[in-house]
């Protein structure tokens, strides 16, 4: 969810078809250079929408709650593309044969555990248990049952916490770094933020919220930290402190075919 990005046509593809007086007009997005003058879905408070907000001064923005919902108006016609990170993107469209995705150079983007400024404390414990799952093998076992080659996730045992409570601040709509599986909020993002609590002797609890709302509540105390794909910017640095980057990203385009 970062800004940055050049222009370059990966594949054409044939969006939707429109009556504009009386004639038929087919929109085609090749890249994302081709997005503006369009209507675009994005999430509220991500990158991506950002991202549209400075480089598409002729768009029209719709923002949305969860990338789900965005491509529900994509479907059915009301926004013309998505602008979403690459992972969530890409279960969106394994699980709806009708849109598929446009890449484009979209600058990569770093994914960090944001705490409260000046929360040094509990930021060395985070960012000690990131140092400890990247050597011990843990972090790279946790790719794999999030993000297997095979799109067959299986999701590891609930790891026991208990002490006093780590609030976790995340958007449970962000598959599959957090989402709710049955009853459940699963996720890479909630078995890692299970290692910090467990490392500091702590009790995990998982609060879900509107994306948007995640850094004003880490300020009022109403949660510990957050863990919910945030990417680093300078922007979000004013109000937060950030942990070291534990994964990388790129923006693309969500379509319909």
């Amino acid at each position: 969810m970062k800004k940055g990005l050049t222009a370059l046509a990966v594949v054409c593809f044939m969006v939707t078809s429109v009556f504009a007086g009386g004639a038929k007009e087919t929109v085609v997005i090749n890249s994302a250079a081709d997005l503006d003058g369009l209507k675009i879905g994005v999430v509220s408070g991500y990158t991506g929408e950002a991202w549209c907000q400075d480089n598409l001064p002729n768009a029209k923005l719709s923002s949305f709650k969860t990338g789900v919902d965005a491509a529900l108006d994509l479907k059915n016609g009301a926004v013309d593309a998505v602008v979403l990170d690459e992972l969530p993107a890409q279960k969106i469209v394994d699980q709806n044969s009708d849109l598929t995705i446009v890449k484009d150079n979209f600058a990569t983007e770093e994914y960090s555990i944001a705490v409260a400024k000046g929360n040094t404390e509990l930021l060395d414990t985070i960012n000690a248990t990131i140092n400890d799952m990247k050597s011990n093998g843990e972090y790279e076992a946790l790719v794999n049952a999030f993000m297997p080659v095979d799109g067959n996730i299986v999701i590891p045992e609930t790891i026991p916490t208990s002490g006093e409570v780590l609030k976790m601040g995340t958007n449970a709509a962000f598959a599959p770094f957090e989402y709710i599986e049955g009853t459940k909020k699963v996720g890479f993002d909630i078995t890692m933020s299970e290692n910090i609590a467990q490392d500091a002797g702590m009790k995990l609890e998982v609060i879900d919220m509107a994306f948007d709302s995640l850094i004003g509540a880490l300020q009022a105390g109403q949660i510990d930290f957050i863990a919910a794909g945030m990417s680093v910017t300078p922007e979000r640095q004013k109000n937060v402190d950030f942990s070291q980057p534990y994964y990388s990203s790129n923006q693309v385009i969500i379509v319909r075919k």
